[in-house]
C-alpha cells in the first residue's frame, strides 16, 4: 500500500513562509466554511498561487492533516500529562472534553477523523492512531481503578466521542448539547 503524503514544513525561508501562510489561511477557511472550503480561496488568502498550495499539499486530505496535526499531538501529550495525576476517571473526563473540542474544530472534521482512524491510507491515520492509543490508555486506567465499566472498548469510547463531536460540530452555539451528551454518556459507563 502506498504511503499517504504527509506535508512537512520546508527548510528554505521562502518555502517555510508559504507553508505557514497556507496553513494559516486553511485554518481560517476551514473554521469559516468547513472542510470543503475552496482551496482556491485558501491559496488566495495565503497570497500564493494554487500551484504553490498543491506543491506543499497535493491533496485536500494532506492539507487537513497538516492543519489538525498540532491538535492531535496536543491530545497525545495531554493524555500523558493527565495519566500522571490522581483520579483516573477525572483524567479520562478532562481528556474527553478536550478531544470533543478538537474533533469539532470545523464542519466536516469528525468525518475526516473517523475515516483516518480506520484507513491507513489517509494522511491523518498515524496521528489519529497515536491519539486513539493515548485515549485508550486513560480508559484502561479508569477501568483498572474500577471507575469505568470493564466491558467498554476503546473503539466504543471513541464512538461516544465522535457522536458528541458531531453534535457540537453541527449545532449552533446556543443549541450545543454536546457537553451535556458527553456527561450523560460518561455517567452511563461509570461504575
Amino acid at each position: 500500500m502506498p504511503h499517504p503524503h504527509i506535508a512537512r514544513r520546508p527548510k528554505r525561508a521562502d518555502g517555510a513562509r508559504n507553508y505557514d501562510a497556507i496553513l494559516g489561511a486553511a485554518r481560517r477557511a476551514f473554521e469559516r466554511d468547513g472542510a470543503e472550503a475552496s482551496l482556491e480561496d485558501v491559496a488566495s488568502g495565503a497570497g500564493v498561487a494554487i500551484g504553490t498550495l498543491y506543491r506543499h499539499f497535493p491533496s485536500r486530505a494532506s492539507l487537513v492533516e497538516a492543519t489538525t496535526r498540532d491538535g492531535l499531538s496536543l491530545l497525545v501529550d495531554r493524555a500523558e500529562e493527565l495519566s500522571a495525576g490522581g483520579d483516573p476517571l477525572a483524567a479520562l473526563t478532562a481528556w474527553t472534553d478536550d478531544a470533543v473540542r478538537h474533533f469539532s474544530t470545523f464542519r466536516g472534521l469528525v468525518g475526516i477523523l473517523t475515516q483516518s482512524w480506520y484507513d491507513e491510507g489517509t494522511p491523518s491515520h498515524t496521528m489519529c492512531d497515536a491519539m486513539h492509543r493515548s485515549g485508550a490508555g486513560l480508559l484502561r486506567a479508569a477501568q483498572a481503578a474500577g471507575r469505568i465499566r470493564a466491558d467498554l472498548t476503546p473503539d466504543e469510547l471513541f464512538d461516544i466521542l465522535l457522536a458528541a463531536a458531531w453534535l457540537r460540530e453541527n449545532a449552533t452555539p446556543e443549541r450545543d448539547g454536546s457537553a451535556r451528551f458527553l456527561v450523560h454518556a460518561l455517567e452511563g459507563i461509570a461504575v
